[in-house]
Formats: structure tokens, C-alpha cells, sequence
């Protein structure tokens, strides 16, 4: 990729929120953002938006397009105009970069695994995962994401998924690998050692999936095998790439959403013990943690024509990236933005998108989050921080590496 491509992804906005402290802390430099600069440009052709009502006309505009392929930056990715890297081959397959009607047709295929009656159905199966994770950790304390957050989402995705238990430390560290892949601002390094563990995920899902067609089990793998929609079956390929998109986007974010909610309530102690002793909160509470630190803090989207919003003109081939961390922070929406309130009324949060992208897996991961929460304080009544956290350096996914806590 050329120079041009590289700097343009250096924005000034964007590259500081991967280091420290503003990798555990974007508020501070998001509400700078908003009121010096809440649409900023840069060339050849990259927004920034940063408030949370124009977050959410992109974000419901069918004009912008989630598929890469659609973007200027093709022009400057490979001397040959018509080339088309692995990666954008990828694109066109999984459901997160594909646009209606490819994106409407796979969706409807899988939307039935994850409706919320279906998620429901998982609960006393979830409980009985995290009852296990907890009832292994020591007298003393723990470090939440290896003990409890990281594992949590692995187990539930790969049990939903039909990997089978001998298989399961395969995963380890794999999704953590190749989640920066996201990231606007990525080194080559990290590039090359997501896309290694993007291809050891797509070998292993491609002998699973030749054994369900063959012997078919009770899980989702077999479903989405199955299923058929109006004629239409998902191709080998969009199977591939929707498996790793399941793991990947539901392992990372429940893991984060556990991870950076629990330490959000440590930090506000009346908050934590609030929901600790009224668990009827829970499902209020969820959607504030997501709020407050939102376990994914961008999306991108590019014009498929030249398209006035937020007060200026976004061109065709344009991307806009909308910091939705910045979004759920916006004082024009939220009252006192800065403070953790898990009484606040219904938070219309932005944490996982809108319009036809809106996360598929957000009623699983809110059914983790309010089991995982209702057992850590209901058996760590007098938890507490036993350390500073440690924060990866990404920014789309974002979330820690250790939170450690004592009893």
C-alpha cells in the first residue's frame, strides 16, 4: 500500500487514542473533538464525526456504504485500478462489510440464531458457564479478563458454535489477534500477525464445516448450513467468513463490555454497590456501562454519492468514521455525560451502530453481561482494585489485557 494510503490513516485525531493514557481514556481528547472540531477532514478523503446525532444519520443513511471496496483509498491500494486484494475479497464475503442486497440475504439467514427468544433460551446454559468460571478462581481475587471475561464469550461462542471441547484451547489468543485488523491505525507487524491468525481461524472452520455437512449437529455451525431463505443458501465463502466474524465480534466485545464495565463500577463505588444490592437494575445498568465505556469505539462508512450531512459534504468515495465513544459521551444527548448513572432513563446508546449493521450478537452479549454482573457482585460483595488496569493499544475494539481485583 502506498504512502499516500498509510498517512492518510495517521489522522491527527485518531492516532493518539491508541497510546497511553489515552487508550483506557479517550473521553477527555473525544470531548476536546467535539466542541474544536466535530466534522474534521482530512485528505484524500477521510471524516471524522464525533456528535452523537450525526453519528446517527450516517449510521442509519442507506447513501453510505460498510463495504470497503466502495472506498477512495482503492485508488491508491496497488498500481492496477482493477486489482482486488485478499482482504477486499474478504470484505465481500462477510456480513459486517457487505451492503443490502448481499448484506439483507445473509443477514436474513442468520438472524434466527440470534433473535432474542433464541438468545433467551441460552440463559440457564450461560449460567451454568459462569457458575463454573467462578467457582474456580481463588479466595483472594482474580484478574478478571483471564480468569472470567476472557473465557466467558470463548465458551459460550464456541459451545453456540458446535467447536468441540478437545478444540477449544486452539482459540486461545486467536481472536485477540486478529481484532486490530479493525483498527484505523494498524503497524505492519500487527497486520501480518492478524492476518496469520485470520487464516489459522478460516483452515480449522473449514474442516468443521465439511463435518457438519455430514453429520450435522444441534448448533449454529449446522443451522447456518441448513439454512434457506427464498432459495438462497450461504456459499462456502460466507460461511468461512461468518464464522470468524461471529467468534471474533462476540468474544471481543462481551469480553470488553465485562471487563470495562466492572472496572467502570470500582472507579464509582456507589454505582457498584447500588446494583449490588438491587439486582432489578441490571438490564438499566448494561446499557449505561455500554454507554459509559463502550467496548467498540469506531465504525466506518463510505458515500456512494456526494451527500450533505452534519452540516458539510461528504463526496463519493469518501469514509466517515464515527467515534461512537465520543458519540455516547455527547453532553447534547446525555446529561451529565461524565458520570457513571445506572439509574439513568433507557440510554439510547450508539455502542453497538444502528440502522442495517446494528450488531446482530447485542442480545447475547447483553444476556452475558447481566449474568456475568448478577454473580460477580452477588459473590464479591466487597471486591475492589488490586492493580491499575492494562490497556491494549487498539482503538475500534477496546478493552483491557489484566484487571486485576481481591476480595
Amino acid at each position: 500500500m502506498s504512502d499516500v494510503v498509510t498517512q492518510a490513516f495517521i489522522n491527527p485525531l485518531l492516532a493518539p487514542l491508541v497510546e497511553p493514557p489515552h487508550n483506557g481514556n479517550p473521553y477527555p481528547l473525544y470531548h476536546k473533538y467535539r466542541e474544536e472540531y466535530p466534522t474534521h477532514y482530512m485528505e484524500p478523503g477521510v471524516w471524522t464525526f464525533t456528535r452523537y446525532k450525526d453519528i446517527l444519520a450516517v449510521l442509519r443513511d442507506d447513501r453510505f456504504s460498510n463495504d470497503p471496496r466502495n472506498s477512495i483509498f482503492r485508488e491508491f491500494a496497488s498500481d492496477d485500478p482493477n486489482a482486488v486484494s485478499p482482504f477486499e475479497q474478504m470484505a465481500g464475503l462477510v456480513l459486517l462489510f457487505t451492503d443490502p442486497p448481499d448484506h439483507t440475504r445473509m443477514r436474513n439467514l442468520v438472524n434466527k440464531a440470534f433473535t432474542r427468544r433464541t438468545v433467551e433460551e441460552l440463559r440457564p446454559h450461560v449460567q451454568d458457564l459462569v457458575n463454573d468460571l467462578l467457582d474456580n478462581v481463588g479466595s483472594d481475587g482474580m484478574d478478571v479478563v483471564a480468569d472470567f471475561a476472557y473465557p466467558l464469550p470463548a465458551l459460550v461462542i464456541c459451545e453456540l458454535m458446535g467447536v468441540p471441547v478437545e478444540d477449544r484451547d486452539l482459540f486461545k489468543g486467536l481472536s485477540g489477534d486478529v481484532a486490530p485488523i479493525l483498527d484505523p491505525v494498524l503497524p505492519p507487524e500487527k497486520m501480518q500477525k492478524a492476518l496469520v491468525a485470520l487464516s489459522q481461524f478460516i483452515v480449522y472452520f473449514a474442516g468443521l464445516i465439511e463435518k457438519r455437512r455430514t453429520d450435522p449437529k444441534d448448533d449454529l455451525l449446522s443451522a447456518l448450513i441448513a439454512a434457506e431463505e427464498g432459495g438462497d443458501r450461504l456459499t462456502t465463502e460466507e460461511l468461512f467468513a461468518l464464522c470468524v466474524l461471529v467468534f471474533i465480534a462476540g468474544h471481543e466485545t462481551t469480553q470488553s463490555l465485562i471487563g470495562n464495565g466492572l472496572l467502570a463500577l470500582l472507579r464509582n463505588r456507589e454505582q457498584f454497590e447500588l446494583l449490588r444490592d438491587d439486582n432489578s437494575l441490571m438490564r438499566n445498568a448494561i446499557e449505561e456501562l455500554l454507554r459509559y465505556d463502550s467496548p467498540v469505539q469506531l465504525t466506518a462508512r463510505t458515500a456512494l454519492q456526494d451527500i450533505d450531512v452534519a452540516g458539510v459534504t461528504v463526496k463519493k468515495g469518501q469514509q466517515v468514521v464515527t467515534l461512537l465513544g465520543a458519540g455516547n459521551r455527547d453532553p447534547e444527548q446525555f446529561t451529565d455525560p461524565d458520570r457513571l448513572d445506572i439509574t439513568r432513563d433507557k440510554p439510547q446508546v450508539v455502542s453497538f451502530g444502528a440502522g442495517v449493521h446494528f450488531c446482530l450478537g447485542a442480545p447475547l452479549a447483553r444476556l452475558e453481561a447481566q449474568i456475568a454482573f448478577t454473580e460477580l457482585l452477588r459473590r464479591f460483595p466487597n471486591m475492589e482494585l488490586a492493580a491499575e488496569p492494562e490497556w491494549r493499544n487498539t482503538l475500534t475494539l477496546h478493552g483491557m489485557n489484566s484487571l486485576k481485583v481481591r476480595f
